[in-house]
């Protein structure tokens, strides 16, 4: 019964911080995704991303990352936006970056949500992760209900889609487990179709080495001539295979201040990016996940795409 309880009470505090979906699962060592990894990391479809070659045994079981983990919580935190910045006369970022840097938001609510469960429940320990260890987030939301991993090889839920920040909390408490949903991909290639750098090479294979937010963020050098022209005016990651999936028709947009576009950005024109300075940049990125790219990096983008 303390089980279900604390379950519970786990999600309903989730509810009350903001969170869209709560799942639990049981913390056990991926045995099924150990092989898909291995051969997409052999097929060096990981690019030039060498940490994902990392701590390969830690990603498939959480049990390596805290000692004594029995329960894998996952949350989903929206961010589709109230309004969609991407227009033809300026160039597009993806909608994840429109507002202040996700990692800083969510990470201070986990750790309200962890002093929760601590409070409630007595001495529990826990870590929190907000894309910044290595676990397959994808894979534990799946395992605990909260969708499934789609043909582009993001999470798709039922209700809302799949514009979602993916939050994970490892507790050494024993909690009741939710179950895995159907794949209702279906008979659809929208996302496969609209690729433009082909990135998605199967349903379900996602080639991060060709994708343009691969390209655009994770790529330290120059851009390879043989995509040039491609980008379709992206100069800051890519939504193209989320704005094009059915399910997407559900998003709703979020509530959270912190996530709503710097005013100016919402007027740039192609010329205004063109233009940009390092002063600028800093201005209208300060708190921002574009800061990732760097002002060099950005520019490098811009002058790519603008060819």
């Amino acid at each position: 019964m303390r089980r279900a309880s604390y379950s519970q009470f786990i999600k309903n505090e989730a509810q009350q911080l903001g969170f869209d979906f709560c799942g639990i699962a049981k913390a056990e060592y991926l045995s099924e995704e150990a092989p898909r990894l291995e051969e997409w990391l052999n097929q060096g479809k990981q690019g030039k991303m060498h940490y994902l070659e990392n701590y390969f045994d830690i990603r498939l079981d959480p049990t390596k990352l805290m000692e004594g983990t029995k329960s894998v919580v996952t949350l989903l935190y929206n961010y589709y936006p109230q309004e969609d910045l991407a227009s033809p006369d300026s160039y597009k970022i993806a909608k994840y970056a429109y507002g202040q840097d996700y990692h800083f938001i969510i990470k201070k609510k986990l750790r309200l949500l962890l002093n929760s469960v601590q409070e409630e429940v007595g001495e529990v320990a826990g870590r929190a992760f907000v894309d910044s260890a290595p676990i397959l987030e994808r894979v534990w939301a799946q395992k605990s209900g909260l969708g499934w991993i789609g043909k582009n090889s993001l999470l798709l839920n039922k209700q809302k889609g799949s514009f979602f920040f993916i939050a994970i909390l490892l507790l050494d408490l024993e909690l009741e487990y939710d179950h895995p949903v159907a794949d209702h991909c279906g008979t659809c290639t929208r996302c496969l179709d609209a690729c433009p750098t082909d990135a998605i090479v199967a349903p379900y294979v996602v080639d991060g080495s060709k994708c343009i937010s691969y390209f655009t963020i994770e790529l330290k050098e120059e851009i390879p001539k043989e995509v040039e022209g491609k980008f379709e005016d992206w100069i800051f990651g890519c939504d193209i295979c989320q704005d094009v999936c059915p399910w997407n028709r559900h998003a709703q947009p979020h509530q959270e201040p912190l996530l709503e576009p710097h005013a100016e950005i919402n007027e740039m024109t192609k010329g205004d990016w063109e233009e940009i300075t390092e002063e600028v940049f800093r201005k209208l990125f300060k708190k921002s996940a574009v800061k990732r790219a760097k002002f060099s990096g950005l520019k490098r983008n811009i002058r790519f795409v603008s060819k």
